[in-house]
């Protein structure tokens, strides 16, 4: 598995020579983003379809 740094330095060297700050943090943002739902699908700390519509009934009432 690739360190926090070796995954940072992977993908700036693949943006173009013109990214700005606020491309490099929005890319760290969704790649965070995306770490996080994968960890969380592996923990089973998510809701299916089914729970989350059930959810979403309860809170319009």
């Amino acid at each position: 598995m690739r360190s926090v740094k070796q995954t940072v330095i992977s993908m700036i060297q693949k943006m173009p020579d013109d990214a700005t700050l606020e491309d490099i943090f929005e890319h760290l943002y969704i790649e965070q983003k995306i770490l996080k739902a994968q960890e969380q699908l592996r923990s089973g700390n998510f809701y299916t379809h089914e729970q989350a519509k059930e959810l979403i009934k309860k809170w319009q009432k």
